[in-house]
């Protein structure tokens, strides 16, 4: 199970890096345009919008570690492991409850954004924004796990399971 949580980490690792590379490419080519050529092409810089968002929510979703997140946690590394446990299931079911009951409604609307397209390119702005779908069903996937890790295992150990590590 571990070897197929890497190998879905670096698939999932490969496919930022070549969202990057082109988003750095189009960037040089846009400067090209427009400062060697002398003829500036606006769809550059559209890809180059787009691309991040889609590197911003796909790192979110799958490569973004939880224990990189920023958290404010004087509180609860402040109680007994017990009340830890309950803090820490109602966050991971109030997140998983919050994404899942809006996942229809944001599908609904990325959906409808397929009759309006991108100024330059013309791609439908579903296309551009079908990844923040994709980021809400990871997130349920992730939160729904480390809800079952928790009710398991406690919340002392639920970073762990997590996470695919370096080692």
């Amino acid at each position: 199970m571990q070897a197929i949580g890497r190998w879905l980490h670096l698939r999932a690792e490969n496919v930022a890096v070549a969202l990057l590379a082109a988003m750095f490419l189009t960037f040089i080519l846009q400067i090209f345009a427009r400062y060697v050529l002398v003829m500036p092409v606006g769809w550059t810089l559209e890809l180059c919008l787009t691309l991040w968002i889609w590197i911003v929510f796909w790192g979110n979703a799958f490569l973004v570690r939880h224990r990189d997140h920023v958290t404010f946690d004087i509180l609860y590394l402040a109680v007994p492991s017990g009340i830890r446990r309950i803090m820490a299931l109602t966050a991971a079911a109030a997140i998983v409850v919050g994404f899942a009951v809006t996942l229809l409604p944001t599908w609904d609307y990325i959906d409808f954004l397929k009759i309006k397209r991108s100024s330059t390119m013309r791609i439908p702005m579903r296309t551009v924004f079908s990844i923040y779908a994709l980021f809400m069903v990871a997130v349920i996937v992730r939160y729904a796990f480390m809800f079952y890790l928790v009710w398991r295992h406690g919340a002392d150990r639920e970073h762990r399971h997590l996470e695919v590590t370096d080692e």
